[in-house]
């Protein structure tokens, strides 16, 4: 005999609305079905009665942990249109403030699986050093949250305190390496609730098109900072994480080990960052034409496409997540899995329903 529960759309302990409806026989899931659009925004709509310029504003507000990524991914679009090239510092700074938002988004989302999982110390480790990624943030911009450091052609500030930065990201690789992956790699607890639990194979991965750590976790090979370089990646060495067993413990994995390639990413940017201007020119108006850009968001592809006729408020701009993507995903991972499994497994693609609705 089957049964439908039902999880949401509204819970105590999510800020996010959506709603998943388990098919179980037994404690066993049968089928699962996923529901989203309780958080519509229209942002893409009021994009078009905004100028080139406040848009920035708004695509910051797209989603809390990765607004950087958003304002970051659409001024290189309207930077794509106009033909032009942000100073060379000001694209180190890019790359040290997005790599600071994915260990930011990385050590949030081991917190809040390790509270999933009842290891309730870990949890209050991966959120102290959280706080230290949100010091560095507003040391930089000012903010906690949404930093506005985006401007098309350039950054809004300049970096001042390089070496309070390289501290920081040494405590948090130290941290990263001597406490976090150790216990997510080897504790028995750990990998009894997530070693072979949730599993997505590499060719579902591929079929189902799913992009950032869920698709490296499943052994798939793609990080758009190396397959389609953009900003200054391309001189900077790192490697990309990759998993071949596709359960939650991978993906556990896949970004812990992130995060130990991120703190290096900002130490070789910090070594080389160039002196000079970092700012951008001001402008209101775009020519005539149509743009896209992409970028490795902390859960993956992130993509805008621009068009524009010339005025100064886009014709159109549309933005796709890696949520929209990875969640469908999830209902390979829930069938054959246990009910009590269901809440870490639909976390581990570390889900994103704010920027998926918009």
């Amino acid at each position: 005999m089957s049964y439908t529960i039902p999880i949401g759309p509204y819970h105590p302990a999510l800020e996010e609305p959506y709603k998943l409806e388990l098919v179980c026989e037994g404690e066993t899931v049968r089928e699962a079905q996923l529901q989203i659009g309780f958080n519509f925004r229209a942002i893409e709509l009021i994009a078009q009665s905004r100028n080139v310029i406040q848009n920035i504003a708004l695509f910051e507000r797209v989603c809390g942990i990765c607004s950087n990524v958003h304002t970051l991914t659409y001024c290189l679009a309207v930077e794509n249109l106009l033909g032009i090239e942000p100073p060379l510092r000001a694209q180190y700074i890019r790359v040290i403030v997005a790599e600071l938002e994915r260990l930011h988004s990385h050590i949030l989302w081991a917190g809040a699986a390790a509270h999933i999982l009842g290891f309730q110390t870990l949890f209050m480790t991966c959120f102290r050093l959280r706080e230290i990624v949100m010091d560095l943030l507003e040391r930089i911009s000012g903010n906690r949250v949404n930093y506005a450091m985006n401007a098309v052609g350039g950054v809004n500030r300049d970096l001042t305190e390089p070496q309070t930065i390289r501290d920081g990201i040494r405590q948090i690789q130290k941290a990263v390496e001597g406490l976090i992956l150790p216990v997510f790699s080897r504790d028995p607890t750990v990998r009894a609730r997530c070693a072979g639990v949730g599993i997505l194979t590499k060719s579902d991965a591929i079929a189902w098109g799913v992009v950032g750590p869920t698709a490296r976790a499943s052994g798939v090979t793609q990080d758009i900072r190396q397959a389609q370089p953009y900003l200054v990646y391309d001189r900077l060495t790192f490697s990309v994480p990759l998993q071949e067993s596709g359960d939650v413990l991978a993906r556990v994995l896949v970004r812990a080990m992130e995060m130990v390639e991120s703190c290096q990413i900002i130490e070789q940017a910090l070594d080389q960052l160039p002196g000079g201007e970092w700012k951008g020119q001001l402008f209101v108006e775009l020519p005539p034409g149509e743009a896209v850009a992409r970028i490795e968001a902390p859960r993956g592809e992130v993509f805008y496409y621009l068009a524009s006729d010339g005025s100064e408020k886009p014709l159109r701009v549309k933005v796709r997540t890696p949520s929209f993507v990875n969640m469908p995903a999830v209902r390979l991972m829930l069938k054959g899995a246990t009910l009590a499994d269901a809440p870490l497994i639909q976390a581990s693609i570390d889900p994103c329903y704010s920027c998926t609705d918009r």
